[in-house]
């Protein structure tokens, strides 16, 4: 094999690898009052979610993917239908879930902070979760919008949303679905 081959071969294996895996969970069917469809995979954190007191509101997992070792989780406690979407929240339950978000980033990381939500069509869990991690600063794009305020944070429709601070504020990054690879592993 000539080299030229060679070094295509080894590109797009390596594109293979190094890009997601669109997982759309659009059609999830974790359903609490019937636990055995809380055992597939794409279910596993409706399940954490119901191991958690009823009167929390929001709770925090490490991430247990051994490719994401600084990566933690906030999730909300109750459960939607489907993929739970962040614009289906009432405004109060996400701005909850943003303020919780945000301090446990800090807590952890201080200023070095992300947070990354991603769009149903790349998400690998039914249910609702923050990725909590430190930010990729090579990451920051043009593409962003500052917001001053956790309250004015967006819940888009459709994609994803990255938030990192800045002085005075938050750039809030919107328009893709997978948002979480800004984030330290």
């Amino acid at each position: 094999m000539s080299a030229v081959m060679r070094f295509l071969c080894a590109a797009v294996f390596s594109l293979f690898i190094l890009l997601p895996a669109r997982a759309d969970v659009s059609s999830c069917a974790c359903d609490p009052s019937k636990p055995e469809t809380l055992e597939v995979r794409n279910c596993s954190l409706c399940r954490e979610a119901e191991k958690q007191p009823q009167d929390a509101d929001f709770f925090v997992l490490k991430d247990i993917n051994p490719r994401k070792p600084n990566r933690w989780l906030v999730l909300p406690r109750v459960h939607d239908e489907g993929a739970h979407h962040m614009h289906r929240m009432s405004a109060a339950e996400r701005i909850g879930l943003w303020k919780r978000s945000v301090k446990e980033a800090q807590d952890r990381f201080g200023d070095a902070w992300g947070l990354a939500y991603n769009g149903s069509k790349v998400r690998t869990q039914c249910h609702l979760h923050i990725h909590v991690g430190r930010w990729v600063t090579a990451a920051e794009n043009t593409k962003f919008k500052v917001v001053r305020r956790i309250e004015d944070f967006p819940a888009p429709l459709e994609g994803g949303i990255l938030i990192h601070p800045v002085k005075g504020g938050y750039h809030v990054h919107t328009g893709e679905e997978i948002m979480e690879t800004a984030l330290v592993r």
